[in-house]
């Protein structure tokens, strides 16, 4: 937040377990940039033009990663070589997996909802912010007069959550901002149900649909009936036979390097676990199942991942992207979309249907000409015409 601060004040906003982050302006009152949070300050190794920013590290849960969080003051008068600077900051920051950066930039006279700008120095701000894919959510503006300066950036959508602005502080002619954010937003429960079949019980399932008596049930019976009578029955025995479970997320898929021999070591590794408490294997021989057992991970990691997938990269890449994919902690979404009047669409409704235009026109333009073709062959004889014939070479 930007404020009128020095180190005189530290001692009356002292919290326990929060350290407090400034940098000022020497020389000068206001325009300082201050963060209070439980982190630690990160520095984008950069020694250039001093700039208004602040860069904080904040670690978060076991499996998680960090975040980076920035907070910035641009000044009115700013001159381009400091916005190039800032700019080259905000390129670095945006590499970054988590990135949050708020803060008093002073361009107004940019529109955020067509992503618009009328100022040469603005337009190239909006157009640093799109080459970097940052998103605003701000949607209101936070100052009396009813221009939005103050921004929430951030590289991931849906990751900032929760914006409200609430009243000024103190004598501060901006309003409040206050937002959440969601870092743990991907890991959602999953509500489907699939059917458990370890626990399914084959036998009476295959008793339920012998004792049908089929050929009465499907007799004077179309193909599509047929289907439905049959389809029926299945779900009856299915319903009684087999169990069903709740699909979850976590264990849905294994990792890239689980194969059974894996497997079969764990679980050989639980089952020692099991004797050993209860009394029935001794400590050596656990310990030594346990070594075997984590050697063998190890090397199915090192061997069964890096080296197949770097070998066989370009017939199998499927496996490729799936390892990329479970290495990343956040999920990529759909940006920003053009439409074909000129339009940018942000929400997910209007991307869709943008999608949905553009694939049925290409699918109408390939489809036109087979359509062409069965109108004008409407009016011909068909009974006198000789049946098509398929070569081996065109299967």
């Amino acid at each position: 937040m930007e404020t009128w601060w020095d180190g005189s004040y530290d001692w009356s906003v002292g919290m326990e377990g929060y350290r407090l982050f400034r940098k000022d302006r020497q020389g000068r009152q206001g325009e300082d940039v201050n963060d209070q949070l439980e982190c630690m300050e990160f520095h984008l190794g950069m020694d250039e033009e001093p700039t208004k920013s602040l860069w904080v590290r904040i670690k978060g849960r076991a499996g998680t990663g960090s975040t980076i969080a920035g907070v910035c003051y641009r000044p009115p008068n700013q001159k381009d070589r400091a916005d190039e600077a800032l700019y080259r900051q905000i390129g670095a920051a945006s590499c970054s997996q988590v990135l949050v950066l708020m803060g008093d930039f002073n361009h107004p006279n940019i529109c955020w909802r067509d992503n618009t700008a009328g100022h040469k120095q603005f337009r190239r701000f909006l157009e640093r912010i799109n080459d970097n894919f940052l998103l605003q959510v701000i949607e209101e503006p936070t100052k009396w007069r009813g221009v939005m300066l103050d921004l929430v950036l951030t590289n991931k959508e849906g990751l900032v959550g929760n914006v409200k602005l609430k009243r000024s502080l103190g004598g501060s002619d901006h309003e409040m901002v206050e937002f959440k954010i969601l870092r743990a937003a991907g890991s959602v429960l999953s509500k489907l149900t699939t059917l458990d079949l370890r626990r399914a019980d084959c036998g009476p399932f295959r008793d339920l649909l012998g004792r049908v008596p089929w050929d009465k049930a499907l007799e004077g019976r179309g193909a599509q009936e047929s289907c439905l009578v049959f389809k029926d029955h299945l779900l009856q025995a299915q319903e009684r036979c087999i169990p069903t479970k709740r699909k979850s997320g976590k264990n849905a898929r294994r990792p890239a390097w689980m194969n059974k021999e894996v497997l079969d070591k764990l679980k050989h590794k639980k089952e020692a676990y099991r004797g050993w408490k209860q009394g029935q294997v001794a400590w050596e021989e656990y310990r030594e199942i346990v070594r075997a057992a984590r050697d063998h991970v190890r090397k199915a990691k090192a061997f069964l991942i890096e080296l197949n997938l770097a070998r066989d990269t370009k017939g199998n890449k499927k496996s490729f992207y799936r390892y990329i994919n479970d290495k990343r902690k956040t999920r990529e979404n759909v940006g920003p979309l053009w439409k074909e009047t000129g339009n940018l669409v942000t929400r997910d409704m209007e991307k869709a249907e943008v999608f949905n235009d553009f694939f049925v026109s290409v699918f109408t333009s390939k489809c036109s000409s087979y359509t062409t073709q069965v109108t004008e062959g409407k009016g011909r004889n068909w009974e006198n015409e000789e049946p098509p014939t398929v070569g081996e070479d065109q299967v």
